[in-house]
């Protein structure tokens, strides 16, 4: 499964920025989609996901409120609306794809995920 995200780029604090991650993959729909981050010197850590219907989702605590992963399974694409944007929200962002045909449950680890996209920057500015 090939991921393309996009949708990154500089934005001052308080704005709104809208990530996506499309895939070619005609089984896209079947899989759990997440949304990973990674600061500058930090680890990489969890944001959202999405079950792969859109009937569940869960957030990291630290964007609940402010993010909301959605999906497009017509389109074969995953979404990732940020508002109110904070500098320490500045990281490269990943979507990722696993739990092929499975039933949800909050997949928030690393490992859980099977394709990784390439990443998008996003640097919010004070």
């Amino acid at each position: 499964v090939q991921l393309q995200a996009s949708g990154g780029g500089l934005v001052q604090a308080g704005i709104s920025l809208r990530l996506s991650c499309a895939s070619s993959e005609r089984t896209f729909s079947r899989y759990t989609m997440g949304w990973f981050r990674q600061a500058p010197g930090k680890e990489r850590e969890f944001v959202a996901a999405i079950a792969w219907n859109g009937g569940f989702t869960y957030y990291a605590d630290s964007v609940k409120d402010r993010f909301t992963i959605s999906r497009d399974n017509a389109k074969n694409s995953v979404y990732l609306q940020m508002n109110s944007l904070k500098p320490e929200d500045t990281a490269v962002y990943y979507c990722a794809a696993g739990g092929y045909g499975s039933r949800w449950y909050r997949r928030t680890q690393e490992y859980e995920y099977d394709y990784w996209g390439q990443g998008t920057q996003v640097t919010v500015s004070s």
